[in-house]
């Protein structure tokens, strides 16, 4: 059981970053600024959410920054993966409580306000995401 638990929990931290990566990518490009503040959000907030770790015994949430780098790497589409985040969210709604949707919007509005502040194609996708955790 623990297992799962922690698997999940794994799983839940790399969809935040899947999540993160496509609001950073909303308007095709991400600003160092957009990563720095991410980074910071991680550690001043996402740390404390719970205590599940990694296989290596690193605070899971550090999963978020992981994904997030990979998907930067591989210049990974935005879409694609805000619908892969959108599928996980939508079989695993109880690993979302309310204080944790409160959490990723915070998050979200920090990264797309890093840098020159938000534009039209970040708000359209925050506004997707408020939508789906009304579902």
């Amino acid at each position: 059981m623990l297992d799962s638990k922690k698997k999940l929990g794994n799983e839940f931290y790399q969809n935040l970053g899947k999540l993160f990566y496509a609001v950073a990518m909303a308007d095709h490009s991400i600003h160092v600024k957009e990563i720095d503040r991410l980074k910071e959000v991680v550690r001043d907030h996402w740390l404390n959410v719970d205590d599940i770790e990694d296989e290596y015994g690193t605070d899971a949430a550090f999963q978020i920054e992981t994904v997030f780098d990979w998907l930067l790497e591989y210049g990974k589409d935005n879409d694609e993966i805000y619908e892969e985040f959108e599928a996980f969210y939508t079989e695993y709604k109880t690993l979302f409580p309310d204080h944790v949707k409160q959490l990723i919007m915070s998050t979200a509005r920090a990264i797309t306000s890093a840098f020159a502040g938000s534009n039209k194609s970040e708000l359209i996708l925050l506004g997707r995401i408020e939508l789906l955790f009304r579902t």
